[in-house]
């Protein structure tokens, strides 16, 4: 596959100790290399392409600035420390399949585009299962083309590993009562047709319900007609907008009967030959005060060997899932098919039923549960010395709250809290010190973003939006869990066990150069060249910390990061900037922990529910369900808050409002309110009689007479001037003046694309829901 060249003519990287020995050598060609990591993605690292090609020692240098040249040039990219052509599709990827060619050889899209570019793809299945058609949504594997030319041509192959379930023949709807009586269904997605609705068929829905609707055959003429199946509840009860959003991502919440029954069959677990009896132990759950599942315990002592002075050993215990939950029942694959749980501000889609979740799995207070266990000993300075796992029966000693177990702390103990004072809550916080000073070495990414909480009111509407006290208790938890994720990882790397990782890329260079030029905006630099490290970044962070510019800085760092995902592949976790790290926590509510909990029993002989041949081998196709519908439940609950705040304002159209600018884009600017963490857009055309310019490196919108814009986390009023509720959509104006900006002097080119005019006199546009 490689090309001869001889040391003289071998190219300017290389070592003149070659040309003067006259030493022949084997290098690629960059046609080569491209063409190697386009057929070999799951070997496209750079220790794997200078393998492949036998380049060793100074060889191996050249090959490093060839592909740094590659990169910089944009024919390669960089993920998960592989190496991609530019604009490659992922190895494992969801695709859409929306037609067949001449041939009849199914095509299909990549269902996550970045740039929304359609990418036509040849489909192949291989091995047993039923057969992919038009319309289905699939997991596949991909593979490039070798020496593919013709645009016209399918650039991929792939091989389907699963097809996604259709969406079933219900539809969503407001049913509408109109002037003359008749009976409409409001569709609450663009893409679905308003549908009439019989007298006979209205099933007791009123006007403003959200409704489930079974379409019926349309006929010639007239709208297509359909029959109220189910009354949901009226639009204004925050419970049928979260509902909205389930069916529009296909979110299963209905347990099918066989999942029910399996799971009230499910007898306790007991204290067998393979499980340790640590019902003495006096473990403590901390949970939000509303949580209604407790998957975590924790308890801490100090250690008292003399080799480990002012150590520490800190338990944690995790309940045991895969004593009940087990390969290839129906519990199991409707919990894979959820792949977790959804939380919406009134409601949770669980994983699994509540005679798991919330009964047998719950590490209730004074009740005996099953548990995976793992004690950890730490030295003062906060380093895991070692740790081991256990199978264990537990009996919680206490279930109390975040703010409950800080007050004790602060020296506010209640009933509760006051007895474990001394044994048990300060060793805890000892424990958590010691850790902290480990994390504080280690720096992972700090980055300062407060979440929002919504509170609802008795008749589950909103009330308002508050950001929660982030309290030591939040973080004494956050690190034991971590530091029990770190523990699991590798015992399983140890036991040379195949698991799936939770792994997160750093920033790839394209973002690191779109950060790198919005910092020189503000006075700041970022060093090129060199690998990127979390610490990099905090540094970045405390020199704006109590500047007018910290949270927009927080803003763009965040922007600039990769997305975590599971994978059975690891390259590390970069913001928490550890090199093996495994979700192992909290089983009941997602898969990704369940398939580590059975690798744990099974690679450490803890008895029944270990994990099968049969999983193991599909552990990259789990991985990307999973990593698929973590994706489906984050966006369905951004959308339910998006609608749910929009419903609340709905009446205060007119009304003027302090918000921060959280996105600015060419067609104008997106802002958040504050105070109800709601996102709205301001089209370029209310601005005013200026001619305004995208200048994407300091994220801002430029007038070009006047020199003055907006920017990125500037604090601004605005008025709401139009809202769609449905989508979760509202427009609003601007009424605070454009204020110079760093950069504002600079020379604008006139050309295609760079230059937007917005005057008063525009019409507007309607809202746009989300960026």
């Amino acid at each position: 596959m490689a090309r001869k060249i001889s040391g003289r003519n071998a190219g300017t990287r290389r070592a003149a100790s070659d040309e003067v020995r006259g030493k022949d050598v084997y290098r690629p060609s960059r046609d080569e290399i491209l063409r190697y990591i386009a057929e070999n993605p799951d070997r496209s690292g750079k220790r794997d392409i200078a393998k492949a090609f036998a380049l060793k020692n100074d060889d191996r240098i050249w090959l490093k600035h060839l592909l740094r040249e590659l990169q910089d040039e944009g024919l390669l990219e960089k993920s998960r420390k592989r190496l991609t052509r530019a604009g490659a599709l992922p190895h494992v990827a969801v695709l859409d399949i929306f037609g067949r060619d001449a041939e009849g050889t199914l095509l299909a899209r990549a269902s996550e585009q970045p740039d929304g570019a359609i990418v036509a793809i040849k489909l192949s299945r291989g091995g047993n299962g039923p057969t992919p058609g038009v319309g289905d949504r699939v997991l596949a594997k991909t593979f490039a083309v070798e020496d593919h030319v013709d645009d016209n041509e399918p650039a991929y192959t792939a091989r389907v590993m699963k097809i996604f379930e259709k969406r079933s023949d219900t539809a969503l709807g407001i049913f509408r009562i109109l002037k003359d009586g008749t009976f409409r269904i409001e569709p609450v997605e663009r893409r679905q047709p308003e549908l009439v609705i019989e007298k006979d068929y209205q099933n007791g829905a009123k006007d403003g319900d959200l409704v489930e609707v079974v379409p019926e055959r349309a006929s010639r003429y007239g709208l297509p007609r359909a029959k109220v199946v189910s009354v949901l509840g009226s639009l204004t009860n925050e419970k049928a907008v979260s509902m909205i959003a389930i069916h529009a991502h296909d979110i299963p919440h209905i347990f099918p009967t066989d999942v029910i029954a399996e799971a009230e069959a499910v007898k306790p677990a007991t204290l067998d030959g393979k499980r340790e009896d640590w019902r003495e132990l006096p473990l403590v759950t901390i949970d939000p005060a509303d949580a209604k599942d407790h998957d975590d315990a924790v308890y801490a002592v100090a250690d008292t060997d003399e080799k480990n002075p002012g150590g520490f050993i800190v338990t944690v215990a995790i309940a045991d899932v895969a004593a009940y939950v087990r390969p290839g029942t129906a519990l199991d694959h409707e919990a894979l098919k959820r792949g977790n749980s959804v939380y919406f501000p009134d409601r949770v889609v669980p994983m699994l039923p509540e005679r798991i979740s919330n009964d047998l799995c719950s590490l209730r207070e004074g009740v005996d549960r099953p548990a995976l266990a793992v004690r950890m000993t730490f030295s003062a300075e906060g380093r895991k010395v070692r740790h081991a796992f256990h199978r264990i029966m537990m009996r919680s000693s206490a279930r109390l709250a975040y703010p409950q177990a800080q007050a004790a702390i602060d020296g506010v103990p209640d009933d509760k809290t006051g007895p474990i004072l001394e044994t048990i809550l300060k060793p805890l916080w000892a424990a958590y010190d010691a850790l902290k000073r480990g994390r504080d070495s280690r720096q992972p990414l700090e980055l300062d973003l407060p979440e929002r909480k919504i509170l609802l009111k008795p008749d589950g509407t909103v009330d308002r939006v508050i950001v929660p006290d982030r309290l030591d208790a939040h973080k004494l938890i956050e690190e034991f869990m971590i530091q029990a994720n770190v523990a699991a990882a590798e015992t399983l790397e140890n036991k040379k066990q195949k698991l799936v990782y939770r792994i997160h890329d750093g920033p790839s260079l394209a973002k690191q150069e779109s950060l790198r030029e919005f910092l020189q905006t503000i006075g700041l630099s970022l060093a090129r060249g060199a690998e990127m490290r979390p610490a990099q970044f905090n540094g970045i962070l405390e020199r704006v910390r109590g500047e007018d510019n910290e949270q927009l800085v927080n803003e763009v760092v965040l922007r600039s990061q990769s997305q975590a995902e599971y994978n059975p592949d690891n390259i590390g976790h970069f913001g928490l900037n550890l090199r093996r790290y495994a979700h192992f926590t909290s089983p009941i509510r997602r898969y990704a922990d369940l398939i580590v909990h059975r690798a744990l029993i099974g690679s450490l002989g803890l008895g029944a529910g270990g994990l099968t041949p049969a999983e193991e081998a599909r552990l990259e196709e789990i991985a990307g369900l999973i990593s698929q519908t973590e994706r489906r439940a984050m966006a369905a609950e951004r959308e339910t808050v998006d609608r749910l705040v929009a419903g609340f304002l709905a009446e205060r159209v007119d009304e003027t409002f302090d918000a921060r600018i959280s996105g600015v884009v060419k067609a104008g600017l997106f802002v958040q309110l504050p105070q109800y963490g709601a996102d709205g857009f301001i089209p370029v055309s209310s601005l005013g009689d200026d001619y305004y310019h995208f200048d994407e490196a300091a994220r801002a919108l430029f007038g070009e007479r006047s020199g003055k814009g907006y920017q990125l986390a500037d604090r601004v009023e605005v008025k709401l001037v139009e809202i769609a509720p449905l989508a979760g959509a509202m427009r609003f104006e601007m009424l605070t003046e454009p204020k110079p900006l760093p950069g504002s002097k600079r020379s604008f080119h006139k050309t295609k694309g760079q230059r937007t005019r917005a005057r008063a006199s525009q019409p507007r546009r309607g809202p746009r829901g989300r960026r």
